[in-house]
């Protein structure tokens, strides 16, 4: 049993850097798992911040927490859409327990935790605050007290898609700068049982810079004065996590996890232009340029189906009685879906070699699907592809994004390190969810795991 249970988030940190290229390099983090055990942290379906991190700090899954991205459908009409703000979190997270404990935590940067909710401790939300102007502590005193000492608080950075560069880094290492400062006076100056902060700087530094270190990578540029960025803010991030490690104190469990990975992206498959171009999807009229699918006139009685662009896709079936234009007869709804599902799988890239895409039915992935799911998930290559959702592009292949520069996906493997007094195990170990995560921290503290949650407490 820890007296405390520090967690540091890493968000999109992924196995391959952390525990083998650069681990050498990386001397915190090679120490705790060399003290502890360490392996890939199997994501969700979807590997995307929302719903991940939320997924991690209640041991539910997406289908039982009923969000599937950060914007979600609210209902079957065609543009009902809804953001999955702290309001769409109906699930006990674990502070939450803690709180009703009247132990204390300590929660920054976590995602979709605004707008703040009371907690027995302090809150910081995160980058999906809209902007500081809005009220992004608990208790709402703090506020002042962290502007007091940082000056504006740094939620994010500005449009992480960009070749703005050297704007961007700086900004990265600014904001992070900042969170860490923050979060040792609140660790210093606040009791806690468990202290939790997530850095987002490490995704804004993957999907802004991969291509400048990848050599695989199709658009790598050798030799520019970028090439070493990312692997310097790793070990930047690992004198932070030594300076954290040093004010918890041997006494005090940490973990270092990540909501997903990082892998180089291929390209872009372009849905709606495939949907399009069999028979799925008809517009009105075709753009001749570049536009988002809601910018367009789409013909929904003659729509079977449409997709969402985004590091993974989702996609609609027009169902009779369910859409507002349905088209699809629920007794062949099973019928299009799976004929669908073997077609996408099916797709090459633009040389014709077999991108091994995967496609998911939500009811095969999740023990219950609340909200509105998607009727597929579907990975493009397996994630080396993104989903690109916009129309009039001409072609089902692209390698720009539709957003923005954007070297980098997600990938489906985390990082999970843990070091607790009086381990028994140490190394590698296999087989872990971050739905484990939560029953953890809490068994570390000596209390009750309840019985919904989905995941299991990780030996030690």
């Amino acid at each position: 049993m820890a007296k405390r249970v520090l967690i540091l988030g890493l968000d999109c940190a992924p196995p391959d850097l952390v525990f083998d290229r650069w681990r050498g390099d990386l001397k915190n983090l090679a120490t705790l798992m060399d003290g502890g055990i360490h392996g890939e942290l199997e994501s969700t379906i979807p590997p995307i911040t929302v719903p991940a991190w939320t997924a991690m700090m209640t041991s539910k899954s997406p289908g039982t927490l009923g969000f599937y991205g950060f914007r979600n459908r609210a209902n079957y009409s065609y543009d009902g859409m809804v953001f999955a703000n702290s309001r769409y979190v109906k699930e006990d997270t674990v502070w939450d327990i803690l709180s009703r404990e009247r132990k204390h935590s300590i929660v920054i940067g976590v995602p979709q935790t605004y707008p703040p909710k009371p907690i027995n401790g302090c809150l910081i939300t995160s980058f999906l605050t809209p902007d500081t102007t809005c009220q992004y502590t608990y208790p709402p005193e703090l506020r002042g007290e962290v502007e007091g000492l940082v000056g504006e608080y740094m939620l994010d950075v500005d449009n992480f898609r960009t070749e703005e560069k050297d704007r961007l880094l700086r900004e990265i290492n600014e904001m992070t700068e900042r969170r860490f400062r923050v979060a040792k006076h609140l660790m210093t100056t606040r009791p806690w049982d468990l202290f939790i902060v997530v850095e987002i700087g490490l995704d804004r530094m993957h999907h802004g810079f991969w291509k400048f270190f990848d050599r695989g990578h199709r658009k790598y540029e050798p030799g520019t004065k970028y090439e070493n960025v990312v692997k310097d803010y790793y070990l930047y991030l690992d004198c932070l996590v030594g300076e954290m490690l040093s004010l918890a104190g041997r006494e005090t469990a940490v973990m270092v996890v990540s909501d997903h990975g990082a892998k180089r992206m291929e390209g872009g498959i372009c849905i709606n232009e495939w949907l399009m171009g069999n028979g799925y999807l008809a517009l009105e009229e075709k753009p001749n340029h570049m536009v988002p699918l809601s910018k367009v006139k789409i013909n929904w009685d003659q729509t079977t189906a449409w997709g969402e662009g985004g590091y993974y896709c989702r996609l609609f079936l027009n169902v009779k009685g369910r859409e507002p234009n349905g088209t699809v007869e629920r007794s062949k709804y099973e019928e299009v879906r799976n004929r669908l599902k073997r077609e996408l799988e099916e797709l090459t890239d633009e040389g014709g070699n077999p991108l091994g895409t995967r496609v998911f039915k939500p009811e095969d992935i999740y023990p219950v699907v609340n909200g509105i799911a998607p009727d597929l998930i579907v990975y493009f290559g397996d994630l080396s592809w993104r989903s690109v959702g916009s129309v009039g592009i001409g072609s089902v292949h692209t390698f720009e994004n539709d957003t923005g520069p954007d070297e980098a996906n997600h990938s489906q493997h985390g990082i999970f390190i843990m070091r607790a007094p009086e381990m028994e195990r140490h190394g590698e170990v296999s087989g872990l969810h971050l739905m484990d995560v939560a029953p953890t921290v809490l068994d570390l503290l000596g209390m009750e795991v309840p019985e919904d949650m989905e995941g299991r407490v990780i030996a030690r």
